[in-house]
């Protein structure tokens, strides 16, 4: 089971912590893990200095993944924290003629993936994580969001 900690100080437009929790203990039954994941819904100019201090690209991205890094010493369950463009959800959605609620799931799941150590980088390594994708997001009735 995964326990969420979910900070929306702006009051963006976003699913309830319910709708999240559902989606990242998806991810935990599927992959037998635990833990505490921390999601901040953010805006896009948050977003854009989020994407450029830690990845060097100076724009706004829908999801950001920032695993926990502790030393061997200290004991913690938490996995790391996602921070989630509400506007870009929306805006990529509607782009993509996606539901917004199935495209929340998908981000959600991705990022989650990531904090557990699964990256897009290399060609094998982004076929694997997008089956899986497209797997959780099937036992959740949600198409495949790369079709």
């Amino acid at each position: 089971m995964i326990t969420l900690d979910l900070i929306n100080e702006d009051n963006l437009s976003a699913p309830d912590s319910d709708k999240f929790g559902l989606w990242l203990n998806q991810v935990a039954k599927k992959l037998n893990t635990t833990g505490e994941i921390c999601i901040k819904i953010i805006d896009t100019t948050e977003s854009q200095k989020l994407n450029n201090t830690y990845r060097g690209k100076n724009k706004p991205t829908n999801v950001l993944s920032f695993p926990s890094e502790f030393p061997d010493f200290v004991e913690s369950s938490h996995l790391g924290d996602l921070a989630i463009s509400a506007p870009i959800v929306e805006q990529e959605a509607q782009a993509q003629n996606k539901h917004v609620i199935d495209h929340w799931a998908h981000l959600t799941i991705h990022g989650c993936l990531h904090l557990l150590g699964y990256d897009h980088i290399e060609d094998t390594e982004a076929d694997k994580m997008e089956a899986l994708e497209i797997e959780l997001l099937a036992e959740l009735g949600i198409g495949n969001p790369y079709g």
